[in-house]
């Protein structure tokens, strides 16, 4: 199971949420907020951002904010599914991201995430489902390693 963490407790993305620029704003076991900035590399040929930045928005929001509720009762949380629907185009500026926890049970969470353009307009809509099970004894030797 691979999770993230950073030594101030998710205030930042890492790994590969780092490397396309997912900035975290808020988690919680609620709701969750983050922004991308748009870059010429996330462009698909077509000059459009590439669809999956939207899912990779959706499922790092979804997986961050669920570990950030789970984690303290020893549990890990990867994702189990990601349905991500494009409604409209963005071409440069910010892609702003809403997560809405639509179920937090014992297994799965499943999380609801609206994208907008820096004019507000829906541009994408995803559901993504977060598996939670329990952390093994090499799982909190990563924590720790990664707190550092």
């Amino acid at each position: 199971m691979v999770l993230w963490m950073t030594a101030d407790r998710f205030s930042s993305s890492s790994g590969f949420d780092a490397f396309y620029g997912l900035e975290l704003l808020e988690l919680g076991a609620q709701r969750a907020r983050g922004r991308l900035r748009v870059r010429p590399e996330h462009l698909q040929p077509f000059g459009l951002l590439h669809g999956g930045l939207y899912a990779s928005i959706a499922e790092g929001l979804a997986s961050f904010s669920t570990a950030s509720v789970v984690l303290d009762r020893g549990f890990g949380a990867s994702g189990l599914s990601n349905h991500t629907s494009f409604l409209r185009p963005v071409t440069a500026g910010t892609v702003h991201a809403l997560a809405s926890c639509k179920h937090a049970g014992r297994t799965t969470w499943v999380w609801e995430i609206e994208m907008t353009d820096d004019a507000g307009r829906l541009c994408a809509i995803s559901r993504v489902t977060i598996a939670i099970r329990p952390l093994g004894p090499g799982d909190a030797r990563a924590l720790a390693d990664a707190a550092v």
